[in-house]
């Protein structure tokens, strides 16, 4: 006599599900698609920019996509503060787990840009990036590396890192290391086929992902490298050079509610991503904009922070100034006017005047035989 079977039905079909999603998309989504890989072409054919500013750039958005990646999920960093931490300068005003949240990400950014073409996109990479962005978080110490044990929720926070609502409900713990098995092979499949165009698959992964919530925390800093990474290897090379995340940050809400929109009608039978896509390639779109104006104009302000931008434009409008004339007009401190008069002088925008107390620093002319 035959036992009963219990009819196990996999949540994921990769081609009954996944490639439903995208399918059917809108011509909205196939129009931007179609503009960022016209400015990639841009990118890809232009002028190439001088090494030096790439350089520059890169340890810029280092800086922003850190900052902002860690502010999305509460820590209180600004992109100063990190900077200054990156320079070996204490930070005490701060508590331990956002300095170390920050130091993570830093670090594992770096690695994904220098790296990027010897990594290779699987399971045991995804949980070795979250085992190196929480290496120095102590509270995270037990569950690093390693899928959740427990259910977990995802939170909006507000600007102090509090609560203010749960966004979703995640994948139950016991499903996570079958659902993550199926999204990552799907998605491997899906990038080296070239039935659907990357950013579909990507887009579709970094929602997955965050509906999975595969991990005990750290998953949205998670989604923002593997972002930079799959961008990266699918041909978008300008990535290290325009924040990512601080485009993410500057949107948030929209973030949130694309998100929430589109997990919503994960496992229904109408399962549309559309608003996520859409808020995805937006952010792409952006990115690509921003990296061809730094392209063709190599327009050294876009990796100025906030208050260098101020002080460089209030000594671009003056004849000679002191860092005293400088603090008292703009409002800012004299030691960060004094960082960002060197970032200044570095990049070659002003020159200093004398030595000392009695220094003075002007615009740095530029003739068509070069700087003056």
């Amino acid at each position: 006599m035959m036992k009963n079977r219990k009819k196990v039905t996999k949540r994921y079909s990769p081609e009954d599900n996944f490639s439903k999603r995208i399918d059917n998309i809108s011509a909205e989504i196939v129009v931007k698609i179609a503009k960022i890989d016209e400015l990639k072409g841009q990118w890809i054919t232009g002028a190439k920019l001088n090494p030096q500013i790439l350089g520059r750039l890169k340890k810029s958005v280092l800086i922003t996509s850190t900052g902002a990646s860690t502010r999305i999920e509460g820590s209180r960093l600004s992109d100063e503060d990190i900077e200054k931490m990156m320079r070996g300068i204490n930070m005490q005003k701060f508590n331990n787990r956002d300095k170390q949240e920050v130091q993570g990400y830093y670090e594992l950014l770096e690695n994904v840009f220098n790296s990027w073409k010897s990594l290779r996109f699987n399971e045991s990479l995804i949980k070795h990036f979250h085992q190196e962005l929480l290496k120095y978080v102590e509270k995270d110490k037990n569950h690093r590396g390693q899928y959740k044990k427990g259910e977990n929720k995802v939170h909006m926070v507000d600007e102090a890192g509090q609560s203010i609502g749960i966004l979703f409900d995640t994948s139950p713990a016991y499903l996570t290391p079958g659902y993550m098995l199926e999204l990552v092979e799907w998605t491997q499949l899906k990038l080296q086929q070239g039935k659907y165009h990357s950013l579909l698959v990507i887009g579709n992964f970094l929602v997955e992902l965050l509906k999975i919530h595969p991990f005990t925390d750290g998953n949205g800093r998670l989604s923002r490298v593997l972002a930079n990474l799959l961008l990266l290897q699918a041909g978008y090379p300008y990535a290290p050079y325009v924040s990512h995340e601080k485009l993410i940050e500057d949107n948030k809400l929209d973030y949130y509610v694309a998100l929430r929109r589109s997990q919503k009608t994960i496992g229904t039978k109408n399962e549309n991503i559309s608003d996520f896509l859409n808020f995805f390639l937006d952010i792409v779109l952006e990115q690509s904009k921003i990296a061809v104006e730094l392209l063709s104009k190599e327009n050294i302000e876009k990796i100025l922070s906030q208050k260098q931008l101020i002080i460089w434009q209030y000594i671009e409008n003056k004849k000679e100034v002191n860092t005293g004339d400088i603090a008292e007009k703009t409002k800012i401190a004299r030691p960060t006017v004094k960082q960002a008069l060197e970032v200044l002088l570095r990049l070659k925008k002003i020159e200093r005047i004398g030595l000392g107390r009695s220094a003075r620093y002007q615009k740095r002319f530029t003739f068509r035989g070069g700087s003056v």
